[in-house]
């Protein structure tokens, strides 16, 4: 679970490096691409046997997934990697905390809106428009997890998810193609995007299916709360970001909240979010 989590956030840190080459589309478009390419090879669904029933969700969870994942890589290009993941995780706890009935998810409902107004209060260099764009991915987050709840219904096994990410790239081909060919990738920025798709796609993809078989997964939400640790983490290593000791303590408040309510609901749910 950790080098899941690990693994995820590098991946995006790297995936900055090629920003100033081919920008976040084109390092979304690549990612897009990988996991399209691991998924429907490993898991091969039979999408010739999908009824309309079934594909009208799984269509939704790929413009969901495409749209997630271009505006939490455009937020991470304005306001950097630590706080774009942290607002982008709202949305799994948003999910969470609908669902909630107790008194104290209620009290971390109330933390977690401190912390937010902490994270995002005006200064002369906030970027609005990045903290836009990181909450525009938290909202795509929550209907993410909720239009897998529902292809898992309606779609056997892993069929689904692979489908839809073969939707998505087949969508960011067109403009994938534009953009390289009007900022042509060096080497580098090229293999950096590739890097991307491979540690925040394929290897999250396996770690969660192998910590799954034996891992209940309300303790699988639990650790999922080290994601915004992470990328803050990762971003002052990788890209040299640094974040203010309020901040991180805003941080703490909205990981340790995540943690109180999937421990206390007995359920997690796993998305593909940086």
């Amino acid at each position: 679970m950790l080098g899941s989590g690990l693994s995820n956030q590098s991946g995006a840190a790297v995936g900055a490096l090629a920003f100033p080459v081919i920008g976040p589309v084109g390092v979304v478009a690549v990612r897009q691409w990988v996991a399209a390419c691991v998924l429907v090879v490993g898991v091969r669904p039979r999408v010739w046997g999908f009824s309309a029933y079934q594909w009208r969700p799984v269509l939704g969870l790929a413009v969901v997934f495409a749209t997630m994942n271009l505006s939490l890589y455009a937020a991470i290009d304005r306001v950097g990697l630590g706080l774009a993941v942290t607002l982008e995780f709202l949305g799994p706890l948003g999910v969470a905390l609908a669902g909630a009935r107790r008194r104290v998810d209620l009290g971390c409902a109330l933390a977690v809106l401190a912390a937010v107004a902490v994270l995002t209060r005006p200064q002369p260099s906030s970027d609005y428009l990045g903290v836009g764009l990181a909450l525009l991915a938290a909202v795509c987050w929550a209907c993410y997890i909720l239009l897998n709840r529902e292809v898992g219904r309606r779609v056997p096994g892993a069929q689904g998810s692979a489908a839809a990410a073969a939707v998505s790239g087949l969508l960011y081909l067109p403009v994938g193609v534009v953009v390289l060919w009007h900022h042509p990738p060096t080497a580098g920025a090229l293999g950096a995007a590739l890097v991307a798709g491979v540690l925040s796609s394929a290897v999250p993809f396996v770690a969660d299916l192998l910590a799954l078989r034996s891992v209940p997964s309300h303790h699988f939400g639990v650790w999922m709360s080290v994601n915004p640790v992470f990328a803050a983490l990762v971003g002052w290593v990788v890209l040299g970001e640094r974040i203010t000791g309020a901040a991180w303590v805003a941080v703490g408040v909205i990981v340790g909240a995540n943690a109180v309510v999937a421990a206390g609901s007995g359920g997690g749910e796993r998305g593909e979010g940086g």
